[in-house]
């Protein structure tokens, strides 16, 4: 399965949660898909087909020393710190979305 479709498998789990929609298309953040909770992205596939989730810091840090992935680049060499282009399967997808959903929808 692409990047995309299983994106989008992933998005259908997350149907019906409290808050949370999908946007897709290039009119949204880094041109991409992206699953919103409160009008905020806490995981999107970009343009170049990378899933991307939004972590806290120390928890993205983790996460790339121990290879699942890394800092996200949006292609300007600035690397964003509370996000995480996952190198991982797939397989890794929905926990990793599910703790970005925690994350960014408990944020203030």
């Amino acid at each position: 399965m692409d990047t995309r479709a299983c994106f989008a498998a992933l998005a259908e789990n997350f149907a019906g949660e409290p808050g949370v929609d999908l946007r897709q298309g290039a009119k949204n953040a880094f041109g991409s898909s992206a699953l919103k909770v409160n009008g905020k992205i806490f995981a999107m596939v970009t343009s170049a087909d990378e899933f991307v989730v939004k972590l806290p810091r120390t928890r993205v840090e983790e996460l790339e020393a121990s290879g699942i992935g890394q800092k996200f680049d949006p292609g300007h060499g600035r690397l964003m710190k509370e996000w995480l282009a996952v190198r991982a399967n797939a397989a890794s997808w929905p926990a990793l979305a599910r703790e970005a959903l925690h994350f960014v929808g408990s944020a203030k």
